[in-house]
């Protein structure tokens, strides 16, 4: 499988995603100053498609995503990214909530460290997970972006409290 990535720009800042000739592994936002070593050339159909839905998610013309992924982690943390994809767009989940999912009610810490660990940020959408209370907890990307992307879905943030407005 031959690698391809490619670095998108987002209001959040530059966003590399990575992936196979048949699926995306990888979406992170960049940090400041890294360089740009995208390849040039042959993108894979699923890259590109990533970029696209990626920019129209951000533009404000798509709220889900359609695409192959293919993340790399264990069972429990693949269990609980495809639960999160379940979490429709303007709705949240609690820690608790997703391990109730899950089956395992006492697993908010792990669905926590698995939620820490997504390695495809945005698609599958951690962000949309919250502590109890409403709480906004920590989010790889930083809590501005969190934020940011909880207001873009449509939430009413209190961004001085980090909680959900109700």
């Amino acid at each position: 499988m031959t690698p391809h990535n490619m670095i998108v720009d987002t209001p959040l800042g530059p966003v590399r995603i990575q992936g196979t000739d048949s699926a995306v592994t990888h979406l992170a936002f960049m940090a400041p100053n890294t360089p740009d070593d995208a390849q040039a050339g042959r993108m894979s159909a699923p890259v590109a498609e990533a970029a696209r839905q990626l920019e129209a998610y951000f533009a404000g013309r798509r709220d889900a995503f359609d695409l192959p992924l293919a993340p790399d982690g264990t069972v429990f943390q693949k269990r609980v990214w495809r639960t999160l994809c379940e979490i429709p767009n303007q709705q949240t989940r609690t820690y608790g909530d997703i391990a109730k999912m899950l089956g395992q009610p006492g697993a908010s810490r792990a669905v926590g460290l698995a939620n820490a660990r997504n390695p495809i940020a945005v698609v599958i959408p951690c962000h949309r997970v919250i502590g109890a209370n409403d709480r906004l907890t920590g989010y790889a990307g930083g809590m501005t972006r969190k934020i940011w992307l909880l207001t873009h879905e449509g939430h009413r943030v209190d961004a001085s409290r980090q909680r959900l407005a109700r």
